[in-house]
């Protein structure tokens, strides 16, 4: 129900099935899915990704590794043409995001070394100006 009632919808799971009904995301929705990091794992029904426009962190990573993406392919829903964007190009610029206010969109991570980097460093002086954390020495 919580879904249902969501305009954006998180999944962070190593689920092997959806966890979500299809009918749970309607027109509009976003959906974040940073789980699902095998091909035997899916969190976001078949249906919904079929419905959605899908962007990825890395299509190569992506079609390799995740579930959400290689059973609906492999059932027939869809195609590798789906996934409309890396998330680098729709960052700069390069393609858009959503398009329409009734568009499903859909972000799949299977995450990226140089993307954890980034927000590590972010967050470190972050930490800094704002006096938290303590230095460790290893």
């Amino acid at each position: 129900r919580a879904a249902a009632a969501a305009d954006v919808i998180c999944t962070a799971t190593n689920s092997s099935t959806p966890v979500f009904p299809a009918e749970a995301a309607p027109p509009g929705t976003h959906i974040n899915g940073v789980g699902s990091y095998t091909p035997a794992m899916a969190e976001i029904p078949p249906e919904t990704i079929r419905r959605a426009r899908v962007i990825v962190d890395q299509r190569l990573a992506a079609w390799a590794e995740a579930g959400d993406l290689i059973q609906p392919r492999d059932a027939g829903l869809i195609d590798e043409d789906h996934v409309a964007a890396e998330l680098g190009d729709l960052v700069l610029g390069r393609a858009p995001g959503r398009t329409a206010a009734d568009q499903i969109t859909c972000f799949k991570s299977v995450g990226k070394a140089a993307q954890d980097v980034a927000v590590a460093q972010l967050a470190l002086a972050q930490a800094r100006v704002l006096g938290l954390g303590s230095e460790v020495a290893l």
